[in-house]
């Protein structure tokens, strides 16, 4: 009850409890490009999500859980057209890799592509388009 609560508040004021919230927020943004570019989060997804977020952060399990929290919470948004959709979502991720380029360190296209298994053919298509986006966007801010 006490680690629930704890987690409910940490994701309602993680800008200012979660330890560099923009760029748990960027990855989860990421995220949430490849799980809601069909429309919908299958439970193949949510398993290999929480496989993500447990690989990235590693030991730290309240980092990662908040980071599945707020994929749910961005797809949550844009599948009720609570504030987002799936553009904005797209310019939000160009406009915060170019004003601060150490994102661009933050795109592992490996750990993306492994949403596309739990894609059809036409879903995995378009993950791919998103891929090729976001691999085009790394390069332009790595150099």
């Amino acid at each position: 009850m006490f680690k629930s609560l704890k987690r409910r508040i940490k994701k309602m004021f993680r800008e200012y409890l979660v330890h560099h919230h923009s760029s748990m927020e960027y990855r989860a943004k990421l995220l949430t490009l490849m799980i809601s570019s069909n429309g919908e989060m299958c439970e193949c997804e949510k398993a290999k999500l929480v496989h993500i977020a447990h690989s990235i952060y590693g030991e730290d399990t309240e980092r990662a859980e908040i980071l599945i929290d707020t994929v749910y919470e961005y797809h949550l948004k844009i599948i009720t057209n609570n504030g987002l959709d799936f553009e904005d979502l797209i310019q939000s991720v160009e406009r915060e890799t170019k004003t601060v380029k150490r994102f661009a360190k933050k795109i592992n296209l490996s750990l993306l592509k492994e949403l596309q298994s739990c894609s059809n053919e036409d879903e995995a298509l378009f993950q791919e388009r998103i891929l090729e986006f976001l691999a085009n966007l790394q390069e332009e801010n790595l150099a």
